[in-house]
């Protein structure tokens, strides 16, 4: 199964489209503001199109045939945001039109902090509870 998702993602990066043809080119050594991106890159058993380990962030880009399968795509974002990502999509419509919003949201959320993988339960932060008086 390792050795099959490996050679698939050597054939996306091969075969890639227009659109991430075009954010790779804006992603590529670590162009956009220092950060270091991965282009098809292997996550669990899943092949994302773009990846910055370092922020745990994933970008996504959707063609036609992705409406059809958005049951799918939610799924494959649900899990994984369960392995600590934070997961960006857009429509390759958007990044061929207008790559400098597309590029403005990416940044925005790489400054933003990363909210934590396992975050607590509300009212279980802590000891933040009043101590008893007696």
């Amino acid at each position: 199964m390792k050795r099959l998702n490996v050679d698939r993602a050597r054939g996306l990066r091969r075969a890639m489209t227009d659109a991430e043809q075009l954010l790779w080119r804006h992603l590529r050594n670590r162009q956009l503001s220092g950060f270091k991106f991965r282009r098809q890159h292997e996550i669990g058993h899943y092949i994302v199109d773009f990846a910055c380990a370092e922020t745990l962030l994933i970008v996504e880009l959707d063609g036609g045939q992705h409406a059809d399968q958005v049951v799918y795509d939610e799924r494959r974002t649900l899990q994984l945001q369960a392995m600590g990502y934070r997961v960006l999509r857009f429509w390759n419509n958007d990044v061929l039109l207008d790559i400098e919003s597309v590029l403005t949201v990416i940044l925005d959320v790489l400054a933003s902090p990363a909210p934590h993988p396992n975050p607590l339960p509300a009212g279980e932060r802590g000891s933040s509870a009043p101590e008893s008086e007696e």
